[in-house]
C-alpha cells in the first residue's frame, strides 16, 4: 500500500473529527468577528430602546415599552443584562427613547459594558443558527455542502454586523430558518419534528411581527411534509397551537398578570388590517401590530444609489442586497437556486428553501421603510443553504467554482474587518463608498461615536468641533465636546465639522451648504466624515 493511499485511509477514518474541526473553525471566525464588532461599536439607533425595555422587563415586569415588538427578543437581551447591576428609578416616566438613554448613560453604569452584555446573547443565538444552516445544508448535500453553507453564513458581512447587535432582526430570521429546517426533517419523523418546528415558529412570531408572513408558508410545508401519511395531517393543526402558545408565554414571562392598557391614538384597523382583531394572540400583541401599521403609514424618506427620495421603492431591498452581499455569495445564491430547481435529487427541497425566502422577501418589499438590508437578513441564511446544492452537481468545474466563490466571499468579508455594518462589495467600491449608494443601517447607524472620540483625541486635540450626529449615543459619554452647527450662523462654523454619513445623505439646504463649503479631511469607520472649515 502506498503512503498516499495510507494517508487517504487515515483521513477517511477520521473525517468526522476533521468535519468537527472545520465547523468549529468557521464558528470561531464568526464569533471573533462578532465579539470584536460588539466590543468596538457604540450603540446603534435601535439598541438603547431594546436594552432599556429589557431592564424594565427584569425590574418592573411591565409591557408598557416598545409594544410594537413582541417580548422574546428583548427577553434574550435581558438574559445578558441580568448580569449588570442596573436599577431604573421607579418614578421614571419618559418615552422609550428617553428610557434607553436613562439606562445606558444615567444609571451610573459603564455603557460599553452594558452594551456588550446586551449583545452577547444575540451573538450566541447567531452562532447556534449557524449550526442550523450547517445541518440543513448537510441534510441536502452532505458534509461538504454543510461546510460550504456554513462558510457563506459565517463570512456574511450582514450576518456578522447584525448578529453582533442587541437587535431583533437576526433572532427573528434565525427562528424562521430553524422552523423550516425542522419541517423539512418532519418528512421522516413528523411526530418529533413538527412540534419542534412550531415551537421555533412561535419563537419567531414572539420576536418580530413581520414573521407572520411565514405562517402560511410553514403550514403549507407542514402539510407537504406529512401528506403521504394523511392521518397525520391533524398533527399540523395541533402543532400550530404550540406556536400560539409560545407567543402567549413570551408575554406571560414578562408579566404573569398580563397587565396592559391599549395606548391612546392607535390607528384604526380597517380593511384587511381588521383581521388583526381575530388573531389568537394577547391584546398587547394585537395592539403592537396596530402600532406597526401606524409606523408604516408615516411618510419616510429613502436613499438609493445617490438619490434621496420620499416614500418607498419596491425594488429597494433587492438593490440593497446587491450592494451589500459579497460577489462570490451572490453568484452562489443564484447557482444554488437553479440547482435546487433543476437537479431531481434536490428538487423536493426547493419549496422548503426557496418558497420561504421568496414570500418573506415579497412581504418585506411591500414595507414603506427603506432603511436597510437588515429587513431581508433571512436571505443570506436561506440562500447559503441553497448554495450547498452545487456539491451534488457531478462536474469538477462545479466543485471548483464552489470552492473559488466561497473563498472569494470570505476574502471580501475579511477585508472589511472590523467595519461590517458599512460593507459593500467590490462592484460598488467597497465599504468606503457604501455611503454613496445607501444610508441608515446599511452604513451609518450611529455605531462609530466611540471611534470618533478616539480619533478626535488622537489627531485633532484642542480643535473646535461641530457635530451633526445621527444616532442614539451621547457624545459627551465618549469624550466628545462639540457644538451644534445649526445653532449659529453658517459663517461662524469654523474648525472641524463632523457629519454622520446618513445625515449627509439626507442633508437639507443648510447642511448641504455647510458641506459644500467644507473640505473633507478624514473619515471614521466608513460612517462619519470629518470636514475642515476655515
Amino acid at each position: 500500500m502506498s503512503s498516499a493511499t495510507s494517508r487517504f485511509d487515515l483521513l477517511r477514518r477520521h473525517r468526522r473529527w476533521v468535519l468537527v474541526l472545520v465547523v468549529l473553525a468557521l464558528l470561531t471566525e464568526l464569533a471573533v468577528a462578532m465579539v470584536t464588532t460588539a466590543v468596538e461599536q457604540t450603540p446603534t439607533i435601535d439598541e438603547p430602546v431594546y436594552a432599556g425595555t429589557a431592564v424594565v422587563y427584569l425590574e418592573q415586569h411591565s409591557l408598557r415599552y416598545n409594544a410594537e415588538h413582541p417580548p422574546l427578543g428583548k427577553l434574550v437581551i435581558a438574559s445578558g443584562l441580568a448580569f449588570a447591576d442596573v436599577h431604573l428609578d421607579p418614578a421614571f416616566a419618559g418615552d422609550q427613547t428617553q428610557l434607553g438613554r436613562e439606562v445606558l448613560y444615567e444609571s451610573g453604569q459603564d455603557p460599553w459594558r452594558l452594551m456588550l452584555l446586551a449583545r452577547l446573547p444575540v451573538i450566541v443565538l447567531t452562532l447556534l443558527f449557524g449550526l442550523v444552516v450547517f445541518a440543513f445544508a448537510m441534510d441536502l448535500a452532505g458534509a461538504v455542502g454543510g461546510v460550504a453553507a456554513l462558510a457563506l453564513y459565517a463570512f456574511s458581512p450582514d450576518i456578522i454586523a447584525h448578529g453582533s447587535l442587541a437587535t431583533l432582526d437576526v433572532p427573528a430570521a434565525g427562528f424562521v430558518l430553524t422552523s423550516v429546517w425542522l419541517v423539512w426533517r418532519a418528512r421522516a419523523r413528523p411526530t418529533l419534528y413538527l412540534p419542534l418546528a412550531e415551537l421555533a415558529l412561535g419563537a419567531a412570531l414572539a420576536t418580530k411581527m413581520s414573521t407572520l408572513a411565514a405562517v402560511p408558508v410553514l403550514l403549507l410545508l407542514g402539510v407537504l411534509s406529512v401528506w403521504r401519511g394523511r392521518r397525520l395531517l391533524w398533527l399540523v393543526a395541533a402543532a400550530a397551537v404550540l406556536a400560539v402558545g409560545v407567543v402567549w408565554l413570551s408575554y406571560l414571562a414578562v408579566d404573569p398578570r398580563l397587565r396592559w392598557e391599549t395606548p391612546a391614538g392607535l390607528p384604526p384597523a380597517q380593511g384587511l388590517r381588521a383581521l388583526v382583531g381575530w388573531l389568537p394572540f394577547p391584546q398587547p400583541y394585537r395592539d403592537g401590530m396596530r402600532l406597526q401599521f401606524g409606523l408604516e403609514d408615516q411618510v419616510w424618506s429613502g436613499f438609493l444609489f445617490g438619490r434621496l427620495y420620499t416614500g418607498s421603492l419596491w425594488y429597494y431591498l433587492p438593490a440593497a442586497l446587491l450592494v451589500k452581499t459579497p460577489l462570490g455569495a451572490l453568484a452562489l445564491w443564484i447557482a444554488g437556486a437553479v440547482v435546487l430547481l433543476a437537479v431531481r435529487r434536490l428538487r423536493p427541497a426547493a419549496p422548503y428553501v426557496l418558497l420561504p425566502t421568496a414570500v418573506l422577501l415579497a412581504a418585506a418589499m411591500t414595507g414603506h421603510r427603506d432603511l436597510g438590508a437588515r429587513y431581508a437578513i433571512f436571505v443570506p441564511m436561506f440562500l447559503a443553504v441553497a448554495a450547498a446544492g452545487l456539491v451534488v452537481v457531478r462536474r469538477r468545474w462545479a466543485h471548483a467554482a464552489l470552492a473559488v466563490l466561497v473563498a472569494f466571499a470570505a476574502v471580501s468579508s475579511l477585508r472589511t474587518f472590523p467595519y461590517y455594518l458599512p460593507y459593500s462589495n467590490e462592484a460598488f467600491g467597497g465599504p468606503a463608498d457604501t455611503h454613496l449608494h445607501l444610508h441608515d443601517s446599511n452604513v451609518d447607524w450611529g455605531q462609530d461615536l466611540g471611534r470618533l472620540g478616539d480619533r478626535l483625541r488622537q489627531r485633532y486635540p484642542g480643535e473646535r468641533i461641530w457635530l451633526v450626529y445621527k444616532g442614539s449615543g451621547v457624545p459627551s459619554a465618549y469624550g466628545i465636546t462639540a457644538a451644534d452647527p445649526f445653532a449659529v450662523p453658517p459663517e461662524e462654523v469654523r474648525g472641524l465639522l463632523v457629519v454622520s454619513d446618513s445625515a449627509a445623505a439626507k442633508a437639507d439646504a443648510r447642511l448641504a451648504g455647510l458641506l459644500g463649503s467644507s473640505t473633507p479631511v478624514d473619515e471614521v469607520g466608513h460612517s462619519i466624515t470629518i470636514y475642515r472649515r476655515s
